[in-house]
């Protein structure tokens, strides 16, 4: 994982022995405990990978540089307990300065080091992550982006975000049109958040859902199926959690100062021109950090060397945070994110074309999509006090032209907008004690879904306070368990004032999984299991229709919930990692609501509100994974298979809009190496997907949908960090190596004879110049 170890500057061995001085070791003694999984490497790597598991700040006296190897550390441990671990042999002793500060110093002067005069930060370290190997504290499946795994994808867009992740599939080529889907279930049924604020973004059915810039991202956190019930209300198949950079994350902890990054970049295919710039500074407990990006170009090509209409490249995004860290730790911080796309897109921007004559290939769409967060913090927590309140509001909007129709002759009728907003927040504490931890807190929030046309307006909105507890807990050796529940209270408020569109109704959630080791250091059983209450999510904005009927004889509205199981075994020795994992989640009512009266179709026979229209959801399949770790590279080998079924039928990529969408196999490749003596990394990675031919039926016709196609796309990199006065980074990507024809296969439209999907770029050469100074 990509860390700045944290290491404070003092001016010399004196100014060390005062602080030791006045502490004792037992200040490290809080009763939370971590889990540590850092084979033997050079010890600087090691402790940066310590430091970013524990949150531990490491102090050292004078500018000795560390070297050496580390001793392998792998369970749960205290703070002080894993670093007396790794640090055994090493010739370095520490004492506990603070709760969250260690200091590490020579034994008898014997220390492997070499001499470079005053005291320096930490170099900035790239280390391979918990990403190939599954998240700390998560049920089987459970993964972590880490700022490392951002660094060497270098991604453009969401989907090359998760790209190595086979049970994370990204719909569409151009990022206002993605769609993230988790084992085959769309996002808006997982509990999403930036920064803690949580995300209303059903807006547009062919429209992204959460349009993100990954360049001004730290990480991500996904638990599939099983999630933690303070990740949020509405963790139906799972959460994500999206963290944008601090400044602490480019200039170090407890470090005044200031600095900048500098990247541009160029796309060959569509003349795709990029900048971004990133400055930060730190004085006296102050923060601010300004991150503002650009890019512009024109249309890319497929593999069959066409021009894709509407996938010209239009993008502004930026991010702005300003904090302040009291000498006690109370730290406040505000920042605000936001994304705007404003360029042609395909008349539906997740697909081609639709076969009707005379409609227009592209129309103009507007995307802006903004989050402002407040959080409040303690960084040097103490046993039962480790607070945190969040105050947040999050709002997409998407404005688009409506076409009207005479003679089969399309024009510009009138403007159409559609607008989801959430004003939430929360207030929790973490208890920490002897056999781990427990968070409990309250949380809200107050979400409404809007369109507008000169025609006619409508409205949704919800409200919910939830009440949620989480245990972290170690009770037994070789044991970790995870436990929860949540109880939430909701108010629904429907379009209208007719019978059953105002609902207030109360609902538990509660989750636990828990691992062991089978053999200590070896093999590890993982299982999980969560029941999660919903509510009744609002409707898509742009269907959202003031004459719909909430409650007739026919249907009702019913809170959507779901089932989710998993259990899984990992294998780690010396380097090399086998995991596999087996999965089921099942929701009922995942409300699909349509714009008009009634659905005909074939999982609800007869006339059905459209208002109501909830079908069930079955995903179940598996998950493997294989891999071998060395001290500069990797190589990883993943293989997932899911089946979606909607109300007892194969899903096609139409309820996969906002519900799940078929993906049957898919295997990726991964794998990076690193050339020490020439600051050369060089890697790539494999996507495979076989064809699926578990398709359904069309609802109208009746005629089986055509097989999902077969591609194999390559891409690869090359990375050259020259030893300059400044941090330069020069590379060099290879996309779509051999320009294969194809959408991935999470892409809207592929199954229907009548549509034309949305193909991706074919090969394509990126080169990226990043200056850190």
């Amino acid at each position: 994982m990509s860390v700045i170890a944290n290491v404070a500057r003092f001016g010399g061995v004196s100014a060390l022995a005062v602080a030791l001085s006045l502490t004792s070791p037992a200040l490290a003694d809080d009763g939370r405990r971590f889990t540590l999984d850092i084979p033997s490497k050079p010890l600087l790597a090691a402790l940066a990978d310590y430091a970013a598991a524990t949150g531990v700040q490491l102090v050292r006296t004078g500018g000795d540089r560390i070297a050496g190897r580390s001793r392998a550390v792998s369970g749960r441990f205290g703070a002080e307990e894993g670093l007396k671990a790794m640090l055994a042999g090493s010739g370095l002793i520490y004492q506990f300065t603070g709760p969250r500060t260690a200091a590490l110093y020579p034994i008898g002067g014997v220390m492997p080091v070499q001499l470079a005069g005053e005291a320096e930060a930490l170099d900035e370290l790239q280390v391979t992550g918990e990403s190939g190997a599954g998240a700390p504290g998560g049920a089987p499946g459970s993964f972590v982006v880490t700022s490392a795994d951002i660094a060497r994808k270098n991604p453009q867009d969401v989907r090359d975000l998760f790209g190595g992740e086979p049970g994370v599939q990204v719909g569409s080529s151009i990022p206002l049109s993605q769609k993230v889907y988790v084992r085959g279930v769309e996002e808006t049924n997982l509990a999403v958040t930036i920064d803690g604020s949580a995300q209303n973004n059903k807006v547009f059915h062919h429209n992204a859902t959460t349009y993100i810039d990954p360049g001004l991202l730290k990480q991500v956190r996904v638990d599939p199926g099983v999630a933690p019930a303070d990740a949020g209300f509405g963790a139906l198949a799972g959460s994500i959690a999206y963290e944008t950079k601090d400044v602490a994350d480019l200039l170090g902890h407890d470090r005044d100062g200031y600095g900048g990054i500098v990247k541009g970049w160029f796309n060959s295919n569509g003349g795709v021109f990029g900048d971004s710039v990133t400055t930060y500074g730190k004085q006296n407990g102050f923060e601010a950090l300004g991150y503002f990006n650009w890019a512009d170009g024109g249309r890319y090509k497929n593999g069959s060397g066409d021009k894709v209409a509407g996938t010209a490249t239009e993008l502004l995004s930026g991010l702005g945070k300003l904090a302040y860290e009291s000498g006690e730790g109370h730290r406040f911080e505000l920042n605000h994110e936001r994304v705007h796309d404003d360029a042609i897109r395909p008349f539906r921007p997740n697909l081609g074309s639709v076969g009707r004559p005379g409609e227009p290939p592209t129309r103009d769409f507007k995307l802006d999509r903004q989050n402002t967060v407040f959080n409040y913090t303690d960084t040097s927590p103490g046993g039962w006090w480790d607070p945190k309140v969040v105050v947040a509001y999050s709002a997409t909007k998407i404005k688009v032209p409506t076409f009207g129709v005479v003679g089969g002759v399309y024009f510009p009728d009138y403007n159409s907008a559609g607008r989801t907003s959430s004003l939430n927040g929360k207030v929790q504490n973490k208890f920490a004690f002897s056999l781990g931890d427990v968070t409990a807190g309250v949380d809200f929030r107050h979400d409404r879904a809007r369109y507008a046309d000169p025609n006619y307006h409508a409205i949704e909105k919800m409200t919910n306070v939830g009440f949620y507890t989480q245990a972290r807990l170690e009770p037994i050796e070789r044991a970790r368990l995870s436990f929860g529940g949540r109880v939430d209270h909701q108010r629904f408020d429907g379009v209208n004032d007719n019978e059953g569109s105002e609902k207030n109704h109360t609902g538990v959630s509660a989750n636990v999984s828990g691992e062991y080791d089978l053999i200590e250091n070896l093999l590890t059983a993982k299982a999980g299991y969560s029941h999660v209450w919903a509510g009744i999510p609002l409707a898509e904005n742009f269907i959202l229709n003031p004459d719909w009927t909430y409650r007739n004889d026919t249907g009702k509205l019913r809170a959507t919930t779901a089932d989710n199981y998993s259990a899984g075994l990992v294998l780690k020795h010396s380097g090399f990692m086998v995991e596999g994992s087996l999965f089921k989640t099942q929701i009922e009512n995942a409300r699909n609501a349509k714009f008009r009266d009634a659905y005909f179709g074939p999982f609800e026979p007869g006339s059905v509100p459209g208002a109501t229209w909830a079908p069930d959801l079955d995903t179940k399949g598996f998950e493997i994974g294989a891999g071998y770790e060395w001290e500069t590279g990797f190589v990883r080998v993943k293989y997932a298979h899911i089946d979606v079924d909607i109300n007892g039928r194969t899903a096609d990529s139409d309820v996969g809009n906002y519900i799940a969408t078929p993906v049957g196999d898919i295997v990726t490749i991964s794998a990076v190496h690193t050339f020490v003596d020439w600051n050369v990394t060089i890697g790539g990675d494999i996507e495979l997907a076989p064809e699926f031919d578990r398709v359904g039926r069309d609802s109208l016709t009746g005629e089986r949908l055509k097989p999902f196609g077969a591609y194999e796309i390559v891409n690869v990199f090359a990375e050259y960090k020259p030893k300059l006065k400044y941090e330069t980074t020069l590379r060099l990507d290879l996309k779509n190596l051999f320009d294969e024809k194809y959408s991935s296969r999470a892409s809207y439209g592929q199954d229907f004879p009548s549509v034309t999907p949305l193909f991706e770029p074919g090969r394509s050469v990126l080169a990226t110049a990043t200056v850190k100074f």
